[in-house]
């Protein structure tokens, strides 16, 4: 079983063989060890060790090296522009996989001859990596079970994490594929219709960030649970916040379900329901439904609506006259308002899930 302590003692044995400061980062750029710190080390060592992490930036520009398909070190340049000194990275490959990066500042003295030394060292870190992405794709095929609404299964689930969680769930692509095994530690991920994942809760956003942007859907993020035992809860909310993600544009293309107000309702009920609420408005057309809409979004704020809509003040009243007209309400009463408006929500639903 993959153990951080070993990682971190075979970092300190490369640092102290080669004379090198040394770190080692996942394939996602995240800090997993690092060695003793020998002569200058620059700005980016520094920030990569406070923040456990290399900013965007940094990232881009060593990835323009081909340091991801490389199969043996790779000297980087310095570059006083981003604060860069001169290193080598050493991607961590195993089984034609790169699961992470060790970075060596090199001051000069690394020699080909001197880091070949250091190949079997290498070799353990990138094993050690390629034993944990196994583990967590082990994990990974429980989470179905720890998501499901029956006690029973979840009790069965073969899942270990440590709270607070968050679900997260992301439409898949018929056309992309997301390498959901360069996700940072600590997160479990599962194919399926939708994408399932289970991450720590701080890391929640970015992961849902991440997995949306390579599929280039969207993502629905539950509300974090302190219990891990209650992941299914979370795993519960986040599909139906994806279900708001991907027809509700202001909420697209991440929603997260501690930010969606009454679409919270909407997305909990069912089509009987949907269709219940939508049949109030349905005798407005799409350009009345659409104005009513947006002037209902808008607060009632006629001028904001007619801008929005680019049209004039006099045709958003015509408009809005003829809807009340036609479904019998009036839109200065709050309660026909309400339901105006949760209708036309509803008929949204309906119309672009295609029921």
């Amino acid at each position: 079983m993959y153990d951080p302590a070993d990682l971190q003692e075979t970092v300190d044995e490369i640092a102290a063989r080669l004379g090198a400061s040394a770190t080692l980062e996942d394939r996602s750029f995240r800090l997993l060890a690092y060695g003793a710190q020998h002569g200058d080390i620059d700005t980016v060592r520094q920030e990569s060790i406070l923040r456990r992490r290399a900013s965007g930036e940094v990232r881009d520009y060593f990835e323009r090296y081909g340091i991801a398909r490389a199969e043996g070190p790779v000297r980087i340049p310095a570059d006083a522009a981003l604060g860069v000194l001169a290193r080598v990275c050493w991607p961590l490959r195993h089984g034609e996989v790169t699961y992470g990066y060790l970075w060596l500042l090199d001051s000069g003295a690394l020699t080909d001859e001197r880091l070949a030394a250091a190949a079997p060292l290498v070799a353990r870190a990138a094993g050690a990596l390629a034993q944990e992405a196994r583990s967590r794709d082990d994990l990974g095929r429980g989470l179905l079970a720890l998501f499901s609404a029956d006690p029973e299964e979840r009790a069965g689930a073969a899942v270990e994490a440590a709270g607070p969680v968050t679900a997260i769930a992301v439409r898949e692509s018929q056309e992309r594929v997301a390498a959901l095994w360069t996700l940072p530690r600590g997160v479990l991920a599962r194919r399926g219709s939708p994408v399932a994942l289970l991450a720590p809760a701080h890391l929640a956003g970015e992961v849902a960030q991440t997995v949306r942007s390579a599929y280039g859907t969207a993502a629905g993020v539950g509300a974090p649970r302190a219990d891990p035992a209650d992941a299914w809860l979370s795993w519960r909310e986040a599909r139906q916040a994806l279900r708001i993600a991907e027809h509700f544009p202001r909420y697209a293309p991440v929603a997260r379900w501690e930010d969606l107000g009454v679409h919270r309702l909407l997305a909990r009920l069912g089509l009987p329901d949907l269709r219940e609420l939508a049949a109030g408005t349905a005798a407005l057309d799409d350009e009345l439904a659409q104005t009513v809409e947006v002037y209902l979004d808008l607060g009632g704020h006629a001028q904001k609506a007619a801008a929005e809509l680019g049209i004039h003040r006099q045709t958003l009243y015509y408009r809005l006259g003829k809807a009340e007209r036609l479904i019998g309400q009036d839109l200065s009463d709050g309660d026909d308002r309400l339901a105006v408006h949760l209708g036309l929500k509803a008929a949204r639903l309906c119309r672009q899930e295609g029921r």
